[in-house]
């Protein structure tokens, strides 16, 4: 079986395509990724039988703490690398095609949010810009140029410069996106109210230890009250991933085509569980063919028939993570 293209990957539009491209990725990597073909066999499953793609197993995300996580023999063009508390032992991705992880993101975000150009892009994340290796940094950075508009750009802890951007934003009749880590979000809404009606506020997940935890109901009736706005969107991403989800409020997220999101049994990894019902985030990555693409992670949540799903939580004994560190 042929491996998939980066064309095949980001033209995906059906189910059939989605599972064709699913096995094929599966193929390449149980060959070419060392660390998932010794999971593979150390779960006695001989990767010749998987021919459904129910059959598929996760690889733990664990194992990009302690392993290299490539399937590819080209050396690494960039490493992601997660965020944590000192003395954590945080995960790394090794990028070996960069450009597969820039079509994923421009191509989910015109899919979500139109044409990037029509927007004034700023970024909120303090924390993130003052450390290495952050693909929401990658991200973010590459949305702004590409936005072209001469406002765009990033913010640390400078919130009144920030309010006056929003000012003149608004005032323009600009549309404009704000992505924010959730404490420096709180933090701004607190000192800076404003009343922007139009202004998509992104948060990305993130106490990193400066706040409280929250549910999400009272979070975003924060942050919707502090922005003026009738509704908080989402980001779901990871640094194990080339792929981001995306919510336009109430906590539910949509998948672009090459993603997929599964939910498995708390107790048996091997189970999965049925709609509407708890269970562990398994992700089916098709951008990250160079790396893992079928990710258990350590996220609680629920799916649903039209493949929405929503975060919970986390399993009680994982590591606290830099992203995604809200319990909804």
């Amino acid at each position: 079986m042929p491996m998939p293209t980066q064309q095949q990957i980001f033209a995906i539009s059906t189910t059939q395509a989605f599972t064709q491209a699913a096995l094929q990725t599966f193929n390449y990597q149980a060959l070419n990724c060392t660390i998932y073909r010794e999971f593979i066999k150390g779960l006695n499953i001989d990767p010749n039988t998987v021919t459904d793609f129910s059959q598929i197993p996760f690889l733990p995300i664990e194992f990009f703490k302690n392993h290299q996580v490539v399937s590819s023999k080209e050396q690494p063009q960039l490493t992601f690398t997660s965020s944590g508390t000192t003395g954590m032992i945080t995960s790394r991705h090794l990028v070996t095609d960069v450009s597969w992880y820039e079509q994923s993101f421009r191509q989910a975000f015109q899919l979500f949010y139109g044409n990037i150009r029509q927007y004034c892009v700023l970024a909120l994340l303090p924390a993130y810009l003052e450390r290495a290796g952050s693909s929401l940094v990658y991200m973010a950075d590459d949305l702004i140029k590409q936005s072209g508009h001469p406002d765009s750009g990033f913010y640390l802890y400078n919130h009144s410069d920030l309010y006056q951007q929003l000012l003149k934003q608004q005032q323009a009749g600009t549309p404009t996106l704000l992505i924010g880590v959730t404490f420096a979000l709180l933090d701004f809404a607190e000192q800076h109210a404003i009343n922007f009606p139009e202004l998509i506020i992104m948060e990305t997940g993130g106490m990193k230890g400066r706040r409280k935890e929250m549910i999400r109901e009272e979070l975003h009736d924060i942050l919707c009250r502090g922005f003026g706005v009738s509704a908080i969107h989402s980001e779901y991403g990871m640094t194990e991933l080339l792929s981001q989800a995306y919510s336009k409020g109430e906590g539910i997220f949509n998948c672009p085509p090459w993603m997929r999101v599964q939910t498995r049994d708390t107790n048996d990894p091997a189970t999965p569980v049925g709609y509407g019902k708890t269970g562990g985030i398994n992700v089916i990555d098709l951008a990250n063919l160079n790396s893992c693409s079928f990710i258990a992670t350590q996220d609680l949540g629920k799916i649903y028939e039209d493949g929405s799903f929503e975060v919970l939580g986390r399993f009680d004994n994982s590591d606290i993570r830099g992203c995604n560190l809200l319990i909804a």
